[in-house]
């Protein structure tokens, strides 16, 4: 008997995690591991009406939370409650997605981009792509420093995913004095950039546009609410543990707790009882109130 090495294993979303459950999977997010199923939980966020949940979506925890958008929107708009705002974690949205639900959900999928990607975005005063200019009708794109792109291609990506590469002129790189901040390429390689289709790409400056203004902070703020479903679910409902095995078991019990929190929720709404507001934590109640930095003050 000997224990596999890694490379041997296989996928997360393939191999078997659990001698109990066949259908649980491996999952790590940031600094928590588990083993089991994900929850992804569908909710209203009406200030004057009570918060109840709309739809739950029952995966394996190796699956994506960008591979459930289009499935929630579309169960949402199959239950005939889809909504015209739909605010979602920065996992939830892509360039595409945001198109897709625009054009063909008849929604506008609202939150936090991904950051974009790049040792660029670690280093003081380098160049990011946000810094290029870019004309769609030339195919052209301008550089920080004046200079413009020689070539424009369009290629595919994985799972066909269309996507523009540009080139700047070898020339003008080698020759830039700014290059360090700009390129890690070897010389005489110049700057690469890959960019979104035009819809792509303009949907996507949109969403960052409106997530960073005071507009957009104080609508996103509505979601919060959704934090506080999934601790409400964890800690009153025994959300977070199944009681049965099998994927379709642990979906029934998620819709079986969303609608005993509804009936929760519905008799606080009739009973007029607010709801709770966020915790703020005993070493926060001790700094001075003019101290705090506004995100600690709505924290």
């Amino acid at each position: 008997m000997r224990f596999k090495a890694n490379r041997e294993l296989p996928p997360a979303a393939e191999g078997i995690a659990s001698p109990y459950d066949a259908d649980v999977r491996y999952r790590h997010k940031r600094d928590t591991s588990w083993t089991g199923s994900m929850v992804h939980v569908s909710e209203t966020c009406e200030p004057t009406a009570p918060h109840l949940l709309t739809h739950v979506h029952t995966t394996p925890a190796s699956v994506h939370e960008a591979q459930c958008t289009t499935t929630l929107q579309q169960a949402l708009i199959a239950k005939d409650v889809p909504p015209r705002e739909h605010f979602v974690d920065a996992a939830y949205i892509s360039a595409d997605f945001l198109v897709h639900s625009r054009d063909e959900q008849d929604m506008t999928l609202r939150g936090p981009t991904r950051p974009s990607q790049g040792w660029q975005m670690q280093v003081a005063g380098a160049y990011t792509f946000e810094q290029f200019t870019v004309d769609w009708e030339q195919q052209q794109v301008r550089c920080p420093q004046g200079k413009t792109s020689v070539s424009w291609a369009e290629r595919v990506g994985p799972a066909d995913h269309p996507f523009l590469q540009v080139r700047f002129s070898t020339q003008d790189c080698g020759t830039c004095a700014q290059r360090a901040l700009c390129t890690h390429a070897k010389p005489p390689q110049a700057r690469t950039l890959t960019l979104h289709p035009q819809p792509q790409s303009e949907a996507l400056h949109a969403a960052q546009a409106w997530y960073a203004s005071e507009e957009g902070q104080r609508q996103y703020g509505r979601r919060a609410g959704v934090e506080g479903t999934l601790s409400q679910g964890v800690r009153a409902f025994g959300l977070r543990r199944t009681r049965y095995r099998g994927l379709s078991k642990t979906h029934l019990q998620h819709v079986a707790t969303a609608a005993a929190i509804n009936i929760d929720r519905i008799v606080a709404w009739l009973d007029q009882r607010p709801r709770a507001q966020t915790r703020t934590s005993r070493f926060a109640a001790l700094a001075p109130v003019s101290a705090l930095h506004p995100h600690e003050l709505a924290a």
